[in-house]
């Protein structure tokens, strides 16, 4: 009977031994994300985050292949580009573990959490190391996992809920819930938090501005020129940009009101003090309707905020124009050119919206896109067509007749036919910097 056991024992120390050396080796990648979220500001910092892993490392004689540093919030998915690059290399097979400090580090969302169980799932992923626990493929540890993942959105939802409750709040007492435009400044005193008061610095030059406009008809230029003169600074300390001089000309919060959110028609009454009267703001908007300003400072166009110029490397403003033929046709253009932001005698030029699709639809072929946020979105469009030829047009899928999935095609198409927020999109998936250059568009 003893040596039946000792033999048992034996063979299961053997078994052991052999799942030991099956066991595959795990090569880990140190995430470290700094939080962005109100009550985690006294939660460890990177480095603090890097120095207390490495010590785990140490101690456990885990192998660390690369360390990874990123400070974007986690509350949305697809938004953080270095977590995104961890999860292709984990495909690629550069190293199948992650050690970071806490599970809300990796996600506080659905899409980026069901992400790293399909890795596991697919035995891509085979651990996840945190301070105090660790995860596997173990379906008791992959639900701890997304308990804890969803208890982070959870938190998060609640956390939104909450701050726009108390905006709405503070809108509808007729206080501003952001950062002062330019003219005024934020109470700092807790006891009226969200007032604000004239700058008695720049106050009087932002009157100024709709004064010269709105009474002696100059224009948005003239103006900047003007400020350029005096050299009238924010109070960050730098130039008012020419984009910005407009847009200033076009808030009603200088009369005294203001729309929140933006674009959602709901308009309060401030509590705090006019620069302006409404009569003169209204003048200011009919002498911008004649230069027609007021239409290209109201509307957001395809391809701003996601260029730079190459010449001098201000950003990528557009301007619309309307040219009236004589038998009364009216042809609408839009142009793409520098802010002049860096240098207000910059040469670069301006190109129209088709000349530019063209040549992005050229550059295509040679992109480099970030695939995974490129493919997520295809995929949503190719089953949304699905769902139509099902259920509207009545007709069967022919798996046989889908046509290879063609990413670059994709893009073309967004190009081409694609609402503005995609073509947006598709600029924002890019590897490279998108600059324009004398009318001509290249990569860097």
């Amino acid at each position: 009977m003893g040596q039946g056991l000792t033999q048992l024992q034996g063979n299961s120390g053997a078994l052991s031994n052999n799942q030991a050396v099956l066991r595959p080796k795990i090569s880990y990648c140190l995430y470290a994300r700094k939080s962005t979220e109100a009550e985690e500001r006294q939660a460890l910092s990177i480095d603090s985050q890097i120095k207390e892993m490495l010590k785990i490392a140490e101690r456990d004689n885990l192998e660390i292949i690369d360390v990874r540093r990123e400070s974007h919030s986690a509350k949305a998915s697809g938004e953080r580009p270095v977590f995104k690059s961890l999860l292709e290399d984990i495909r690629l097979g550069k190293f199948n573990g992650i050690l970071t400090w806490a599970p809300d580090r990796l996600s506080r969302n659905a899409g980026d959490l069901g992400e790293l169980v399909d890795l596991m799932d697919h035995k891509q992923l085979i651990e996840i190391k945190t301070f105090s626990q660790k995860f596997t493929d173990s379906p008791n540890e992959k639900f701890l996992l997304m308990i804890l993942g969803s208890q982070a959105k959870l938190e998060n939802d609640n956390r939104g809920m909450n701050v726009k409750r108390g905006l709405r709040t503070r809108v509808e007492m007729g206080l501003w819930p952001h950062t002062a435009p330019t003219g005024y400044l934020n109470e700092k005193r807790t006891d009226k938090k969200c007032q604000i008061l004239v700058d008695p610095e720049r106050g009087s030059i932002i009157k100024k501005m709709f004064e010269l406009v709105g009474n002696e008809k100059l224009s948005g230029r003239k103006i900047y020129k003007w400020l350029t003169e005096i050299n009238f600074k924010t109070i960050n300390n730098k130039p008012l940009a020419l984009s910005n001089v407009y847009r200033i000309l076009v808030t009603p919060f200088y009369y005294g009101v203001f729309e929140y959110p933006s674009n959602s028609g709901n308009w309060y009454t401030g509590k705090h003090s006019p620069l302006i009267s409404k009569e003169l703001f209204d003048k200011v908007q009919e002498q911008l309707t004649r230069d027609n300003i007021v239409k290209q400072y109201g509307k957001e166009f395809s391809f701003t905020k996601v260029m730079q110029c190459g010449l001098c490397g201000s950003g990528i403003t557009a301007q619309e124009k309307f040219k009236k033929q004589k038998n009364g046709n009216v042809h609408h253009y839009i142009y793409y050119g520098c802010t002049r932001g860096k240098d207000k005698d910059c040469k670069s030029g301006y190109i129209r919206e088709e000349d530019l699709i063209k040549q992005l639809v050229k550059l295509m072929d040679n992109i480099d896109f970030d695939k995974i946020t490129l493919k997520h979105k295809f995929e949503i469009e190719m089953e949304r067509f699905s769902k139509f030829q099902r259920s509207i047009l009545g007709l069967k899928e022919d798996n046989k007749k889908t046509k290879k999935l063609d990413l670059k095609d994709y893009a073309k198409y967004i190009l081409t036919d694609g609402t503005k927020i995609e073509q947006r999109e598709l600029l924002m998936c890019l590897r490279s910097k998108v600059v324009l250059n004398n009318k001509v568009v290249s990569l860097e």
